[in-house]
């Protein structure tokens, strides 16, 4: 696990004015936090922070911090939490947890797969991630950055599950039989039955049509009150 250098400086003041021109001066608001300590305001430079964030593990990378203007400021830290503008993806905000070196901590490790099922090259099966990340127990220093696996054998059916994770110096705090990603049967469309029950129905009318065509011939042929003969006299 890679560990960083980061500096920061306590903010002398709080809420939504101070941060936003804390931004406009390049800086990042931030926090940082720890077991029996209380949480202190800081800001991070954003250069410094897009170069961690783009350089390493994201999340899971330990930053060695070093807060100006106070006592004994260096300390390990993680990024637990991080907020970003909602249209320009900018960071806005994140928070630090201050850990220590030589005691276990919680941490989600992101599962990534290798190769292609043979359900999905050869028949056309459909690869679906259940869990994306995992819930790890360990060092920070034993922090893995991901748990790579091979889903070449995957077939139909066929899954992999937190049991066949490989991971030294690390624990999975999860059931076993969790599934982690498994190959699905492609989709099959069904016919378009309605379809053509519908067009069957539409021919109904035209028989009724017909019916009452001839009935309304019929009635010309003998009208109310009307004689065969004066018929005859009218052709002549």
């Amino acid at each position: 696990m890679a560990i960083v250098q980061l500096q920061g400086q306590v903010r002398d003041r709080r809420g939504k004015g101070p941060a936003r021109e804390s931004r406009r001066q390049g800086k990042v608001p931030a926090v940082i936090y720890g077991k029996g300590e209380e949480t202190l305001p800081i800001s991070v430079d954003l250069k410094e922070l897009v170069t961690v964030m783009k350089g390493h593990a994201g999340s899971n990378v330990i930053i060695d911090l070093k807060v100006m203007g106070q006592e004994a400021t260096e300390r390990k830290a993680l990024i637990r939490a991080l907020q970003r503008d909602p249209l320009s993806g900018q960071i806005t905000h994140i928070d630090l947890q201050h850990i220590s070196m030589t005691q276990l901590i919680t941490v989600e490790v992101p599962v990534h797969v290798t190769g292609i099922a043979i359900g999905v090259k050869d028949f056309g099966g459909i690869l679906e991630f259940v869990m994306r990340s995992v819930s790890v127990e360990c060092l920070p220093t034993n922090i893995p950055d991901a748990i790579t696996v091979d889903i070449t054998r995957l077939g139909i059916h066929d899954s992999i599950h937190v049991a066949d994770l490989e991971l030294e110096n690390a624990k999975i705090l999860h059931e076993p039989s969790q599934v982690i990603v498994t190959v699905v049967p492609p989709t099959v469309e069904k016919a378009p039955v309605a379809a053509e029950e519908g067009a069957a129905a539409v021919a109904e009318p035209e028989v009724i049509g017909k019916k009452k065509e001839e009935g309304e011939e019929g009635a010309a042929e003998a009208k109310p009150g009307e004689k065969k003969d004066d018929k005859k006299k009218e052709k002549k």
